[in-house]
């Protein structure tokens, strides 16, 4: 039974495979030969990709060249930073000991994420978590009652919110 289905899978050999040409296929298939089905085209890419990448580099190239020739560019507009950037790169140029500040920033970093690894670890503990919620809802209320109730202890608070701005923004 091997043998049968073997002999009726055998390939018979072309000629037009040697002569560069393309076979016919044929409808009826012969017992002696198997036709395999034809490849499909193949994709078309499309034309924007290359256009994109001719015009960005046609866009680079006159920027070069604006340059050399000391000329601005364009499609360079001139944009206005916004006010909090002009703040900080002022505040910035004023300081004195910018490794400090720099070490300081780093060490607030290194805090931060050491404080955040703590809190997680507490909070896979199993009646922590629990309890440190009870104790922040109790808080709540008794700042809420302490300070926010009655109209003389909002008035203290918000006087003493805005001296504690003031004392760290300094008077303008």
């Amino acid at each position: 039974m091997a043998s049968a289905s073997s002999s009726s899978l055998s390939i018979s050999s072309s000629s037009t495979l040697v002569e560069s040409k393309a076979p016919r296929q044929t409808t009826a298939v012969s017992p002696q030969c198997v036709t395999l089905p034809t490849l499909p085209p193949l994709p078309v890419q499309s034309q924007t990709r290359p256009l994109k990448t001719n015009a960005h580099c046609r866009k680079i190239a006159r920027n070069v060249m604006a340059m050399a020739t000391g000329e601005a560019p364009v499609e360079v507009a001139t944009t206005e930073l916004p006010e909090f950037v002009k703040t900080v790169q002022e505040s910035w140029d004023k300081v004195e000991d910018k490794y400090a500040v720099s070490s300081l920033a780093v060490a607030g970093v290194v805090a931060l994420w050491a404080s955040t690894g703590m809190i997680s670890a507490i909070d896979r503990l199993p009646l922590i978590p629990g309890i440190l919620e009870v104790v922040g809802i109790g808080y709540t209320g008794w700042f809420a009652y302490k300070n926010l109730i009655f109209r003389p202890d909002r008035e203290a608070l918000v006087k003493k919110i805005k001296d504690t701005y003031k004392e760290i923004i300094g008077s303008s």
